[in-house]
């Protein structure tokens, strides 16, 4: 036994570290008797050993079958975007950006239908639906709002326009 007071403590401290069960002692909460946070946590020391994957995030197709296979959600999703992109290249603005706007707005639907999509899950099957709709939208209405003639019109964004900059 140690005749040093923090000794006990460095040793407890390592044990803490070192154990699979990962529960870290909360620092803000306050110490009880013997000098130990109170609360204990789940949050992950500084460095992570293990994270939890987001809902759906598992194989899209058997783990028998070749890589791109098993992701074929994010690549109808890459493929359509690449399409979009080559199209736009190809100077056609408005049919290339409603490409890319209907990649993401397919990528929302395949992540609400589909119950395992692979790499198209990144966060919680509620926010990449919001996510992935709400930029697809955004850029279809932006598509089809494009100047010169554009193919949906918005009476009152002209007269917004016309109120913000024109006085």
């Amino acid at each position: 036994m140690s005749a040093e007071p923090g000794a006990g403590k460095a040793e407890e401290i390592q044990d803490i570290e070192v154990t699979d069960d990962i529960e870290v002692r909360d620092p803000v909460s306050a110490p009880d008797a013997q000098g130990r946070s109170r609360r204990t946590t789940r949050r992950f020391p500084l460095f992570t050993r293990d994270t939890a994957r987001p809902e759906g995030g598992g194989r899209a197709a058997s783990g028998d079958l070749p890589a791109p296979a098993r992701q074929w959600p994010v690549l109808v999703v890459l493929g359509l975007v690449g399409v979009g992109l080559l199209i736009t290249a190809l100077d056609v603005f408005r049919v290339g950006t409603l490409f890319i706007g209907g990649a993401l707005l397919a990528g929302a639907v395949m992540r609400w239908l589909l119950p395992s999509v692979g790499m198209l899950a990144v966060r919680s099957r509620f926010t990449d639906i919001v996510t992935y709709g709400v930029l697809g939208l955004t850029i279809v209405l932006l598509a089809l709002m494009a100047q010169p003639k554009p193919w949906l019109q918005v009476p009152f964004l002209k007269d917004a326009l016309h109120f913000t900059v024109e006085n």
